[in-house]
């Protein structure tokens, strides 16, 4: 714990603020997706059925996607809660979006098959300029069922 706190206050002023606003935004988001539908919380991103093109980002842009994607996976392993790969998606889309940098995030399934039965997966990623910023373990795996972009 104490190298946890050390690290924290080595940190800059900036990171700080980041990891900080991340991990409040994944408690906040993981209660908002027990309370309200998937549907309502994505009512204002711009669905779509299958991978789409991004837009290239200018490189001060893209260092803040990198940065953002860095606190949310900080901070959900430091969350008392699981912060699922959705629940860090949508922290780390809020947090793009407010910071206006455009990206896509995916919602992808799988089969899995056991002895008995087959299963479904889920998994969820976000990407700005095609470089995934949150939810790049195994992606590649999973197909996918929906898109939702911002600019």
């Amino acid at each position: 714990m104490f190298a946890r706190v050390q690290k924290f206050v080595a940190l800059d002023w900036q990171r700080k603020k980041l990891l900080v606003q991340a991990w409040f935004l994944l408690g906040y988001l993981k209660l908002l997706l027990r309370r309200k539908p998937f549907k309502k919380l994505v009512a204002g991103l711009e669905m779509h059925r299958e991978p789409v093109g991004q837009p290239p980002l200018d490189p001060e842009s893209q260092e803040i996607a990198r940065s953002v994607g860095w606190a949310v996976r900080v901070a959900a392993n430091q969350t008392p809660w699981v912060s699922t790969c959705l629940v860090q998606v949508l922290a780390a889309q809020k947090m793009l979006e407010n910071r206006g940098v455009a990206g896509v995030f995916y919602v992808g399934a799988a089969s899995v098959r056991e002895q008995t039965s087959s299963k479904f997966q889920a998994h969820a990623w976000l990407t700005c300029n095609d470089e995934v910023i949150t939810g790049e373990a195994g992606h590649q795996e999973y197909t996918v069922v929906s898109a939702f972009s911002w600019q």
